[in-house]
């Protein structure tokens, strides 16, 4: 059984990759030529979209509480227990950018399309945070949605339990005066766990998609406020998903 995993887990990384190098050369016109920079998220979405469907042994379901604002800038804010969030992520047809970690630079050619096309942050600079959230009110003022792990990466020592919210994501919010769309990634902590080698399990990619929330005023309080709102929907929802399946 581990060896059909492990061919399994090559056969995904193979998919990805080659998703990629087919995409790759739309990918160069978004990180190049400026108008055609809002084709990144569409592109993901069919990345998404496709790297699912030849995964043939996980199945997916997104589900919305209420339909999304095609027009309407965000701040969507997930739990992250994998590194298959993100792709999961890409299953939202929304033009949006990632806040991720700065090492995923070092990623052969994917990490520097990513570096070009969405914003990088090394969470030990004060300086590099304070960089990230300017690059993110610029992208917000172009009209992009953000993503943010307001977990601050794959930090969780037992998921579902999420690690303590950073609270950046929400003071922008907040500043901004956007709302934020909570997103509960329930399984994929199991399916492609975040502290092991990549080995993929067959699995359901499920994501919930919560209603927006929006900031009350910009006031402290209201961070405060929006922080504790969002990590109760999320912390119930996981443990509401993970008793079900237990």
């Amino acid at each position: 059984m581990k060896v059909l995993l492990k061919v399994y887990s090559v056969y995904g990384l193979i998919v990805f990759a080659l998703i990629f190098i087919v995409l790759l050369p739309a990918f160069l016109l978004a990180m190049f030529i400026k108008p055609f920079e809002k084709w990144a998220a569409p592109l993901n979405h069919i990345w998404a979209r496709v790297f699912f469907f030849f995964l043939f042994l996980n199945s997916t379901k997104v589900v919305y509480e209420g339909k999304l604002d095609a027009k309407q800038t965000y701040l969507f804010c997930s739990n992250h227990f994998s590194y298959l969030d993100i792709p999961t992520i890409g299953l939202i047809n929304h033009n949006f950018k990632f806040i991720g970690k700065s090492s995923l630079k070092k990623v052969p050619l994917w990490g520097y399309m990513y570096g070009k096309l969405h914003i990088l942050v090394n969470r030990e600079s004060l300086k590099s945070r304070y960089s990230s959230l300017l690059l993110a009110r610029e992208a917000i003022k172009e009209g992009f949605s953000i993503v943010f792990f307001p977990e601050g990466g794959i930090n969780s020592p037992n998921p579902p339990q999420m690690a303590r919210f950073k609270e950046g994501s929400f003071r922008l919010a907040v500043e901004e005066q956007i709302p934020i769309v909570p997103i509960t990634i329930p399984f994929n902590h199991i399916i492609l766990p975040g502290d092991g080698p990549l080995t993929i399990q067959p699995g359901m990619v499920k994501m919930k998609v919560h209603n927006p929330i929006w900031p009350k005023d910009n006031s402290d309080d209201a961070i405060k406020a929006l922080k504790g709102q969002v990590n109760t929907i999320l912390q119930e929802e996981l443990n509401k998903e993970n008793l079900k399946s237990d």
